[in-house]
C-alpha cells in the first residue's frame, strides 16, 4: 500500500493586504479635516477682505470665492471605484464568437 499524498486543498490560503483601501471611517475623516481647512482658509480670505487695503482685498476675496469649489473637488476626491492598476482600456474587442 501506498502512504496517503497530503492534499493541498486543505493548506490555508493566505491573502496579501498591501493593497487594501483605507476604512471608511479613516478616509471620511480625512476628507473632512481637508474640507475644514479649506473652509477655516475662505473665513481668513473674508476677514482678509475687510482689513487689506484695495488693490490686495479683491485678491482675498477672489480666493474667498473659488475656495468652496476647490474645497467640495478637494473632499470628494475619495474612495475611488477604479482600482490601480485595473485594467480599464480592453485590447481585443467584444464581439460575437
Amino acid at each position: 500500500m501506498k502512504p496517503a499524498k497530503k492534499s493541498k486543498s486543505l493548506e490555508p490560503v493566505s491573502f496579501s493586504i498591501t493593497s487594501a483601501p483605507k476604512s471608511l471611517k479613516n478616509d471620511l475623516a480625512g476628507r473632512q479635516r481637508r474640507y475644514l481647512i479649506s473652509m477655516i482658509i475662505r473665513t481668513l480670505c473674508f476677514l482678509l477682505t475687510v482689513a487689506l487695503p484695495s488693490p490686495y482685498r479683491w485678491f482675498a476675496l477672489a480666493g474667498a470665492m473659488v475656495l468652496p469649489y476647490i474645497a467640495v473637488v478637494i473632499a470628494n476626491a475619495g474612495r475611488e471605484t477604479i482600482l490601480p492598476g485595473a485594467n480599464i482600456l480592453r485590447k481585443e474587442p467584444r464581439g460575437i464568437e
